[in-house]
């Protein structure tokens, strides 16, 4: 394996050589590069001693570039450009230029938890583009699959051999009513409380629905959803009409109450712990950019607070 020769230059020989040639003097090249004078001196003695070439004579205190300096000095030049060029393309990839996220969301994490991580990539990334969709759930296997997009939130994982599910945060269920309603009254409900309401929610086949719904079938309850509506902002705009009572995901109405001051979140005496995922295709790798997102997105969902389980 070859050495580095002796006479090679390292970038600091170069940019130290190019400030005494651009000033003329010791002292301009230690301003230039915000450095002791000392330092410039050692470091130029040590470049002409390694070189064995003069590369400067002194004239009434001046630097002069000797010609073997000034052929030098091009080329350093240009080694200049090219650093300044690749400073500035750092520079824009720090600030997300050119640079698109695309992802997919079920309607319960798009809602409120997906803009909040939007947010804070933005901060991250100034200059960085996002293209966000709302899909069912069934929709995620042609977004992935089709290469719509990087990766899709969920609410549900299934078995796909070309997508793989990466763990995303874990929730809980609450009840939301008007605030008339005889429920808002208590601190938290039980299910069988809300069972005997009328109830307004998600189809109960649907993915999403289901997992609403699947307290009451745990415990063999009986319950009646007197109007169905596909997303979880519809049931919540239904349930500030005072029309009945909703069971939905701590996702979907974090902040509600700051925001609709006629509904009430009530926790759910009974545990109603559910996982959601990030889902994407097991043969392609997401970017840097993509997985800052899921990661900003992951701690917006876990500083949701979780109700005191009883």
């Amino acid at each position: 394996m070859n050495k580095r020769s002796e006479n090679s230059l390292t970038l600091r020989q170069i940019e130290v050589m190019r400030a005494v040639m651009i000033s003329g003097s010791i002292t301009g090249a230690s301003k230039m590069l915000n450095v002791s004078q000392p330092g410039i001196s050692r470091t130029m003695k040590h470049l002409e001693s390694s070189l064995g070439v003069a590369l400067f004579t002194r004239t009434g205190g001046r630097y002069v570039p000797t010609p073997a300096a000034q052929q030098v000095f091009l080329q350093m030049q240009e080694i200049d450009k090219k650093l300044r060029d690749l400073n500035f393309s750092i520079s824009q990839l720090e600030r997300g230029h050119d640079v698109n996220v695309s992802l997919a969301s079920v309607p319960s994490i798009a809602h409120v938890m997906v803009p909040r991580a939007a947010a804070g990539l933005k901060k991250r990334y100034p200059d960085i583009r996002m293209n966000i969709e709302i899909l069912k759930i069934e929709e995620a296997i042609d977004f992935l699959l089709l290469g719509k997009g990087d990766f899709v939130c969920m609410s549900y994982r299934f078995d796909h051999p070309s997508i793989t599910f990466e763990p995303l945060s874990e929730g809980h269920l609450v009840c939301v009513c008007h605030k008339d309603h005889p429920l808002a009254q208590y601190d938290s409900v039980s299910v069988s409380q809300i069972a005997q309401c009328p109830l307004i929610g998600i189809d109960p086949n649907d993915p999403y629905g289901k997992l609403l719904a699947r307290i009451f079938d745990v415990q063999g309850l009986e319950y009646h959803i007197e109007i169905l509506a596909r997303f979880g902002t519809t049931v919540l705009g239904l349930v500030q009409q005072n029309l009945g009572v909703a069971v939905l995901d701590c996702f979907t109405v974090d902040g509600l109450e700051a925001r609709a001051a006629e509904l009430t979140v009530i926790p759910i005496q009974e545990k109603t712990i559910f996982s959601t995922w990030i889902a994407r295709r097991e043969d392609i790798e997401i970017s840097s950019f993509s997985q800052t997102y899921i990661d900003i997105l992951r701690q917006e969902m876990a500083n949701v607070l979780m109700p005191r389980q009883l």
